[in-house]
């Protein structure tokens, strides 16, 4: 029925609000739970999601001529300061998106595309515990509806609402190099006020299973969505719609010097309510 939703949504300019979420599952890869020195760091994530099936809870394909296609680039500035509470390192961060989106729905709805500034995410107050082999993040992320949003669109680049978004992320490291990380997040959704749309509850983990050998980093990583809650509001017509998907794929890192470069492509399944295809990622870090 999801299927249907966006359907009817799309001749309202709201086609994304059903099928997906302001965090772009996936992002997060090696050592997703050790927060990094003090210092200032600069990150670059490239991504491209290709998507040419809107997928139903019984795994049907519920939009005949479907495709959808997001490439983002995502700038990301840390700093970490050396004041220390509750034993963790003190740290924010925020995150600035440009994003292309193009949207081809069945006739007479036809298709869309646009191009401009994302949802910016603030986070002033992030912890990070280390001890030999363990490392842990808490922070609250903060989803600030500055992206270029029309009702009339198919293709927005920016959602028109808050997400508060708890994160608890872990890393472990072994002694021989094997290492395991998950981020671990919840987010609250605030309304859409143009769509009377509010998108439900979301529950999601990235996560890595890898191994690290002098400059090089080799795993395999992607992510879990979970839906909690169902869409609310006058806007969501078709009432109670719970998404979830899994990705999986490799990926590879790189350091040099004060420098590291990742690549990974990763592929969706057992999804449900949402669209299904794959996407490629290439991040760069840069240490000052």
């Amino acid at each position: 029925m999801l299927g249907l939703a966006l359907l009817a949504a799309a001749g309202q300019g709201i086609a994304t609000e059903g099928g997906g979420g302001h965090y772009p599952n996936g992002a997060e890869d090696f050592m997703a739970g050790a927060l990094p020195p003090p210092g200032t760091y600069f990150l670059n994530y490239f991504s491209y999601y290709t998507a040419s099936e809107f997928k139903g809870e019984s795994g049907d394909n519920l939009i005949p001529d479907f495709n959808l296609h997001v490439t983002a680039n995502t700038l990301r500035f840390i700093h970490v300061t050396a004041q220390q509470i509750l034993g963790a390192n003190w740290a924010m961060h925020a995150f600035v998106p440009l994003l292309n989106v193009d949207v081809t729905l069945p006739d007479p709805l036809g298709s869309d595309s646009n191009f401009g500034l994302g949802d910016i995410i603030v986070d002033p107050f992030i912890l990070g515990w280390h001890s030999k082999n363990w490392h842990f993040i808490a922070a609250l992320d903060i989803y600030l509806p500055t992206g270029a949003y029309d009702k009339d669109d198919l293709a927005n680049p920016g959602r028109n609402y808050w997400t508060f978004e708890p994160v608890f992320a872990v890393t472990y490291l072994s002694d021989a190099g094997v290492e395991l990380s998950g981020k671990f997040m919840y987010a609250f959704n605030t309304e859409n006020d143009d769509t009377d749309y509010k998108s439900g509850q979301e529950f999601h983990v990235d996560y890595t299973a890898a191994y690290h050998t002098g400059p090089w980093s080799i795993g395999l990583g992607g992510y879990y969505y979970n839906q909690t809650t169902g869409d609310e509001g006058r806007g969501a017509v078709f009432g109670d719609f719970k998404g979830e998907a899994l990705a999986l794929g490799p990926q590879v890192q790189y350091g040099y010097k004060n420098m590291s470069f990742t690549l990974k492509y990763q592929w969706e399944t057992e999804v449900e309510n949402r669209p299904e295809g794959e996407a490629f990622w290439f991040k760069f870090l840069y240490a000052f």
